[in-house]
């Protein structure tokens, strides 16, 4: 074991930290519902921008992040499109105040402000409900397992073996340190709520940027004395057809890790993965912890700002830790352990760099940033399903009429019972990148179709999107067993195809909601689209109305957003590359999108 007790002390402080944080605010989170599921909407945007940066900065994504970069260098750049990491753009240009103006809880409950309390509308929370369970539940699953695999370089188990009582198989390690560590998060989430969780999220980015600092440091002094040795093409962002990378007699092992990860062919992955991407941002935040922040929020003017400041906060810090592992990694890589059970396990090249590369006492900082990371996403995703379980099945179903205790023991319950199931979901996993690919191509496609529809087309009603969700969610949760052998993202446009289907049909064999239901959410929310005959309604009725004529503008925000998302995580990769050039283009390119979104977007925000 390579830590000291400095280093343990430092993470100990941390977990102390965590736990305080949630016995302080713990009083705060019982006043009410709005309290514990939203902070009563008081916390300032900045914060809760920190904060739901703080929950993507998390161990399993930084994991995957580090590998893509080490294999793939900048065309790497592309690949968190998966997700899609441009999703915030969309949301700060204009669903995050879509969303925000529904004034509800949670994603389900916004059903009814579309669809009203109709047996459809009840249905459609239905899905709404199972569909946002098995995500968290993936997500919790995803960086259970990041985590375990993480600790287990530090804390090696024949130190911990001979105190277990049991015997562990070699596989499941990972999981008994990542249930040892899960229950930090779970005490402070539990107990204090969304106030408990942000406050430890702000606590957790102050970490993580001095250890970002820190590792970026140490890769450009590494620069300066050792030559770098990649294959043609890992410098440039740039691709053809192929993705044309050869390791051999670099890191031959690198070429099996391409191949299996089936990104050979990268003009067709990247097209795919655009396409697929807007559909999921234009669909709107995902029923987990990025939605909850922005309900979370005053207005929803200052939720358009919560989402901007997302990737500002994020990118830069974020990949200037990437970077610098990626390169440490590269530049000694005969010094790295990633053998796990006889085979070369690329996912370790982070845990494996920190073992190798830190120095004492700021291997505890940076071990103690990284565990608040992942206590950060698994509390802000555990808040989320919580808020689906209390919110939209206990108080809705079972008993409406709860005292705020009864509410509070039940956030406690639902919260220990969806850490015990996510956890079983962990065992069961292969690895982190299965896990994402499932989550962000599969169990995505199921949900694009009917959340595209229920924004922009005003005869699209709750039969449709029910339909819609249900035909998505069966093949998604199939298809992995069915195609084990085929990139979960290239049977994307097949649950697209299936999904559309089900939601049309849904949609044209029932009856339209009803008319004063489209009028309130569309004079309410006021979204572009095709909306034709309730916005000729709501006019005739309130001539004082002004729709939305900003679809133009807004795609246009998207596209310079976008452009400078990617500039910022390009930039801290090329200043630990000392590549001068490319550095002035990125910052260049960053400046002048920013300028021109000053005009466009902040200065245009809605009052409300």
């Amino acid at each position: 074991m390579k830590l000291t007790i400095i280093d343990i002390v430092i993470i100990f402080a941390y977990l102390l930290a965590t736990v305080f944080i949630g016995l302080i605010l713990k009083k705060v989170a019982q006043k009410s519902k709005a309290n514990y599921l939203l902070g009563g909407n008081k916390l300032p945007w900045y914060m809760l921008g920190l904060s739901n940066a703080s929950g993507m900065f998390d161990i399993s994504g930084t994991m995957w992040l580090v590998t893509l970069l080490f294999v793939y260098g900048l065309k790497s750049i592309w690949i968190p499109w998966l997700w899609p990491v441009f999703n915030q753009i969309f949301l700060m240009v204009f669903l995050s105040i879509w969303l925000r103006r529904s004034k509800v809880t949670t994603g389900a409950e916004w059903i009814n402000t579309r669809f009203g309390r109709r047996r459809d509308s009840n249905l459609s929370h239905g899905v709404v409900v199972v569909f946002a369970l098995i995500m968290c539940l993936g997500y919790l699953a995803y960086g259970f397992i990041g985590l375990g695999k993480f600790v287990m370089i530090f804390i090696p188990w024949d130190v911990v073996a001979p105190y277990i009582p049991f015997e562990v198989p070699l596989e499941y390690v990972p999981h008994i340190y990542g249930i040892a560590f899960t229950l930090f998060a779970v005490f402070y989430a539990v107990l204090g709520g969304m106030s408990s969780i942000v406050w430890a999220d702000v606590l957790q980015y102050v970490i993580m940027t001095i250890s970002a600092i820190l590792i970026g440091i140490l890769a450009m002094k590494a620069m300066a004395v050792e030559t770098l040795q990649v294959p043609d093409g890992w410098h440039s962002p740039f691709f053809g057809r192929e993705l044309d990378l050869d390791w051999r007699g670099t890191i031959d092992e690198v070429n099996a890790k391409i191949a299996s990860d089936g990104y050979s062919l990268f003009s067709i992955f990247f097209m795919m993965m655009v396409f697929k991407g807007v559909l999921v941002s234009l669909a709107g935040p995902a029923p987990t912890y990025d939605m909850q922040k922005i309900l979370s929020t005053k207005s929803p003017k200052e939720a358009a700002k919560m989402s901007g400041f997302v990737s500002v906060v994020l990118m830069p810090i974020r990949y200037f830790m990437i970077a610098g592992f990626a390169i440490l990694g590269l530049l000694y890589y005969d010094r790295l352990n990633l053998m796990v059970a006889g085979q070369i396990d690329f996912e370790q090249i982070l845990p494996s760099a920190i073992s190798e590369f830190v120095p004492i006492g700021f291997m505890g900082l940076l071990l103690a940033g990284l565990l608040a990371a992942f206590n950060s996403t698994f509390a802000g995703t555990l808040n989320a399903a919580q808020a689906y379980l209390v919110n939209d099945i206990y108080l809705r179903y079972i008993k409406p009429d709860a005292s705020n205790i009864e509410t509070r023991n039940m956030n406690y319950i639902t919260g220990v019972l969806v850490v015990i199931v996510s956890i079983i979901f962990g065992v069961f996993a292969q690895d982190v990148n299965s896990v994402l690919q499932w989550i962000v191509s599969a169990l995505y496609g199921s949900y694009v179709v009917s959340n595209v529809l229920k924004w922009y087309w005003w005869r699209f009603n709750g039969y449709g999107y029910f339909w819609g969700m249900v035909t998505g969610l069966i093949p998604a949760l199939i298809f992995p067993y069915v195609f084990s052998e085929t990139l979960d993202l290239y049977y994307f446009p097949w649950l697209l195809l299936i999904s559309i289907v089900g939601a049309l049909l849904g949609t044209f064999l029932t009856k339209p909601t009803d008319e004063e239901t489209l009028k309130g959410f569309y004079k309410n929310v006021n979204p572009w689209g095709f909306w034709g005959p309730i916005k000729r309604k709501v006019m005739a009725e309130d001539p004082t109305f002004v729709p939305n004529k900003n679809f133009k503008r807004d795609m246009l925000n998207v596209l310079l957003g976008t452009i400078a998302q990617t500039a910022l995580v390009a930039l801290p990769i090329y200043i630990i590359l000392k590549e001068t050039l490319p550095i002035w283009i990125t910052i260049i390119i960053t400046l002048i999108c920013g300028f021109i979104l000053k005009k466009t977007w902040w200065d245009r925000l809605p009052d409300k």
